[in-house]
């Protein structure tokens, strides 16, 4: 009976320490700066690794007044490019947790 409280024990400690591993590359992974880009760099969105939009350069020779909608296509680009990139980064670093658990957006 001891024995089983044992390996229970050992299974808690393993816990808590994927548990503060988890925390610990979440934390590096949100703090992480991302570039989403369009069109040779004339759209440049930055996000932090948790999808906060925190800068976004537009170089102004794309900017033309009687074609908004190709600007509007490369902002879209540049920032899909970004949240893919977080997507994966998230998925390569999380994975190893969160694999096979059925843990949403994760």
């Amino acid at each position: 009976m001891m024995r089983g409280m044992g390996n229970m024990q050992g299974m808690m400690k393993q816990v808590q320490k994927m548990q503060k591993e988890m925390v610990a590359a979440q934390e590096a992974l949100e703090k992480k700066e991302f570039e989403g880009r369009a069109a040779n760099d004339l759209v440049v969105a930055t996000f932090t690794g948790n999808r906060q939009l925190i800068n976004l350069d537009i170089n102004e020779e794309i900017i033309d007044p009687e074609d908004p909608d190709m600007l509007q296509d490369m902002i879209l680009v540049a920032v899909n490019d970004g949240l893919s990139q977080i997507a994966t980064e998230t998925e390569k670093t999380m994975g190893k947790y969160t694999q096979g658990m059925g843990i949403p957006g994760l």
